[in-house]
């Protein structure tokens, strides 16, 4: 029997949609808002209606094949997917024009790519009246031969930078002033205006968004949720999160579903976690997911020192006793460092056409929702 279960969040517990909406939303804003590039051939509007977004979001990531093809590739967040989808329309664009204006393109990839950065080059392609069309299916073929890890894949844009451009550049490096950038749209459109200056403790670049965060979609009915997590509680299991997602965004819609409380208060790590960390001790970075950290601070709980987790040996001498329950392969590659075991949910991007994958990566259990893991970890189904 295990002793402790940590859970993923989306595409365990809540849908991805969402985020995979504002995702989609911050790619089109950076590319059609006049604070940005404010290309032409689209209207930007911080109220699209719904069909609208699910016109963009199957326009920016190709009927969802780019998100697939990121997910399986161990990157898991939001943000970077953000950057690397932007980033390539950025490079497209420079290399069109740098022909014709290779003074401009040198003056944009002359330094850290910013909002001003973006803005004033877009302004005088509006002058010179130049057209650039984003080619979003152009994504997987020109990162397909890149054959590089996943930290090293969100780099990967610097790498093309100096093939397409001839430029030695770091401003597509993570955590890079456009990795930020693109960090500040998405959660302008996934918190709203109001949970946006709260959290950010500043206003929003672009307001008018009413924001996702109350519009969560939970993978299962809550209440069938909540009596299998009660279950295992009551089996003397610590139950505890490890999530991509920043403490507010995993607090609010698991509260209002009734399911926070389910979890060991010492045992919720979130992307707030990952960053202090991150910060703190910039010789571990990147630590997120595939990285185990999320979920090694939630083993040994948020009382202990980030330098203790950060230098634990691996894998652990009790991993076993650990289960780790998640949706994607970075939430494998997480466990199968630690040493522990993992439990697969098909409630993710490709939901059944996800078996497969796992299976072939060995996952301990696979269960179509997370409703049937006290089933299948008791041995009466799999």
């Amino acid at each position: 029997m295990y002793r402790m279960i940590l859970f993923d969040v989306d595409g365990v517990f809540l849908s991805e949609d969402r985020c995979f909406d504002a995702s989609a939303l911050s790619v089109w804003e950076l590319l059609y808002n006049p604070r940005y590039l404010g290309l032409r051939g689209d209207v930007f509007t911080t109220q699209p209606s719904e069909e609208k977004i699910r016109q963009l979001r199957q326009l920016v990531f190709d009927s969802d094949r780019v998100l697939d093809w990121i997910k399986t590739r161990g990157i898991n967040s939001n943000w970077d997917m953000v950057q690397m989808t932007f980033s390539l329309q950025w490079l497209r664009l420079l290399k069109q024009i740098q022909a014709e204006r290779p003074e401009w393109v040198a003056e944009a990839m002359s330094g850290p790519v910013t909002a001003d950065v973006l803005r004033q080059l877009g302004g005088r392609l509006r002058e010179a009246g130049i057209m650039y069309e984003p080619q979003f299916d152009a994504f997987i073929p020109a990162l397909a031969e890149s054959n590089v890890t996943k930290q090293e894949l969100i780099a990967y844009f610097n790498t093309l930078a100096k093939a397409w451009l001839g430029m030695e550049t770091e401003a597509f490096s993570p955590k890079s002033a456009l990795w930020e950038l693109g960090r500040h749209v998405f959660q302008e459109w996934y918190l709203g205006d109001d949970r946006y200056r709260q959290v950010e403790d500043k206003a929003p670049a672009t307001p008018g968004k009413n924001g996702f965060l109350h519009q969560e979609i939970p993978l299962a009915d809550p209440r069938k949720i909540r009596q299998v997590l009660d279950g295992l509680r009551r089996e003397g299991i610590v139950l505890g999160l490890g999530t991509g997602r920043p403490l507010i965004e995993t607090e609010v819609p698991l509260t209002a579903l009734g399911l926070y409380d389910a979890f060991d208060p010492e045992r919720i790590v979130t992307a707030d976690d990952v960053i202090q960390a991150e910060q703190a001790h910039p010789e571990h970075a990147p630590l997120g997911k595939p990285q185990p950290y999320t979920y090694l601070k939630g083993y040994f709980g948020r009382s202990k020192a980030d330098a203790e987790v950060l230098t634990v040996d691996l894998p652990l001498s009790k991993g076993e006793e650990v289960l780790i329950v998640g949706d994607s392969i970075a939430d494998l590659l997480a466990a199968r460092k630690m040493g522990c075991k993992f439990a697969a949910t098909l409630t993710g991007l490709t939901g059944e056409a996800a078996r497969a994958k796992f299976e072939e990566l060995g996952a301990d259990y696979i269960v179509r929702d997370v409703t049937e893991l006290s089933r299948v970890i008791s041995g009466t189904g799999r």
